[in-house]
């Protein structure tokens, strides 16, 4: 496909990549520093707690709205004024039941005050993410582009402000009272655009259609459910099964913030790509030439960014942090690899809920929590925070490697063993390059990181992994 997805993509990326290092490594890595492992540990467990538990504030809803809108854009004024009042029923329950398992988790005072606030700034999220939603779905990517960096532009001026006026004095709460603000003016930004869109526009509570959307909706909470449940119950896991667990979940956050913002790119990246599909699949055009491009697209960097920062994972580690970063080095090498799953999960992933194949989607997801647990509760009692990661990267590789397989039995798709072989002889000459550079030139590992990361772009299109041609017809093409 063409020139709209790759045009909207280059919008999607220069933005994030404008504003994500800043947030990684001025004000992120800093918090971590300034509050210490423990405290941040103890934020990041209740964190992941929240995010596993927001299904309950979306049941599915944004997913199958984007679809649908996707699909149907008329739609968009008859399901806004209906979600909207129940989003907010659901931010109620949600707050109820998180709450009640603060108290079943034996949460102090503390903890409780700083959990209410982080499941507040869930509900905002997933606002946000909901009206988005019909942004993308109405393929105003552009705008839903410049939306999905407004909170984190707002979050580094705050916090950027507050730690250098109080760096010494700063506390974690005022990091979560960051992300408040951020999320509360993003949000409205994000009403107001949708507002905008919806003509004759008024809330209203309509039982019978709302119970439509939740039976049409729950395949997508339950796969939402199961995902959130094998991808954030690490770090929770961490926290309670081991001594020092508030130590080790901090260890283990240093560790995953990278991965976790670089699974950003890939999550924007399956934004831009479900109305896509969604709309392709319901005209009956084929999804194999824009699946092949995406995954490419996608996969290429993934490959580059795999292979040049496990080769400097101590001294990026290092220089992120300024304790446990041998420790965090360690796990990050084995988290990072778990990077390439989850870039092709986002692809064949979001094809197969394009295609309403959430039956498949469910079981694999289900397959892959159950895994993960058993996986965990093996490897952390022996490995703490280390062996939760080999726990999740076998985990990911294995619930990818099914979705390939899935993709290919439903569309048919044509194995690409030219690709596959450029692949990994592209893959072995980075590998190469790595080991060669990383001995020759040892002076200075950021300059050799950025050489080993230009030369293999270089590799890629030698190889005719990337073809100059290829990519000039896509965008000559449009729909």
């Amino acid at each position: 496909m063409k020139k709209t997805f790759l045009t909207n993509l280059a919008l999607l990326v220069f933005l994030n990549l404008l504003v994500k290092p800043f947030w990684i490594f001025g004000i992120d890595r800093t918090v971590q520093n300034t509050v210490g492992a423990h405290e941040y540990g103890l934020y990041a467990a209740m964190f992941s707690l929240s995010i596993m538990l927001n299904i309950i504030l979306d049941l599915g809803i944004t997913n199958f709205n984007n679809r649908n809108i996707a699909q149907h854009s008329q739609l968009l004024r008859k399901y806004f004024s209906n979600i909207v009042i129940l989003k907010c029923l659901l931010g109620v329950v949600y707050a109820i039941i998180a709450i009640i398992v603060g108290a079943l988790l034996n949460f102090t005072l503390e903890r409780y005050y700083l959990f209410i606030f982080l499941i507040f700034n869930q509900f905002l999220l997933s606002f946000i993410l909901y009206l988005r939603s019909n942004i993308s779905g109405l393929h105003k990517y552009k705008t839903d582009s410049l939306v999905s960096v407004i909170d984190r532009v707002l979050m580094i001026i705050l916090c950027g402000i507050v730690l250098i006026t109080k760096q010494h004095e700063f506390k974690i709460q005022w990091f979560v009272y960051a992300q408040t603000i951020s999320y509360s003016i993003t949000c409205a930004i994000a009403f107001i655009i949708v507002y905008t869109n919806t003509s004759l526009f008024r809330i209203k509570f309509d039982f019978t259609f709302l119970l439509v959307i939740l039976k049409q909706s729950y395949p997508f909470a339950l796969l939402v459910l199961l995902m959130g449940l094998y991808t954030r119950m690490d770090m929770v896991m961490v926290e309670y099964m081991l001594p020092n667990g508030a130590e080790q979940a901090g260890i283990y956050a240093q560790s995953y913030r990278i991965l976790d913002a670089v699974s950003m790119f890939a999550y924007l990246f399956a934004t831009l790509l479900l109305p896509m599909f969604s709309k392709m699949l319901r005209f009956g055009e084929s999804v194999a030439q824009l699946t092949k491009l995406s995954f490419i697209l996608l996969i290429i960097p993934t490959l580059i960014f795999v292979i040049c920062t496990w080769f400097y994972g101590w001294e990026l580690m290092k220089l992120m942090y300024h304790d446990h970063y041998d420790e965090s080095a360690e796990i990050y090498k084995v988290l990072i690899i778990g990077f390439i799953p989850i870039s092709s999960s986002y692809i064949f992933g979001t094809l197969l809920t394009a295609n309403n194949s959430l039956k498949y989607l469910n079981i694999i997801a289900a397959s892959g929590m159950v895994l993960n647990f058993i996986l965990n509760i093996i490897c952390i009692p022996y490995y703490g925070a280390y062996g939760a990661a080999l726990a999740s990267v076998i985990t990911q590789y294995l619930t990818a490697i099914i979705q390939i397989l899935l993709s290919k039995r439903i569309f048919h798709f044509t194995v690409q063993y030219k690709t596959i072989i450029l692949l990994l002889v592209f893959t072995a000459l980075t590998i190469g390059m790595c080991f060669y550079l990383k001995g020759v030139l040892s002076e200075n590992w950021i300059y050799n990181m950025i050489l080993l990361m230009i030369f293999s772009i270089i590799i890629a299109f030698s190889i005719r992994l990337i073809r100059i041609k290829d990519l000039v017809g896509i965008v000559k093409y449009d729909i």
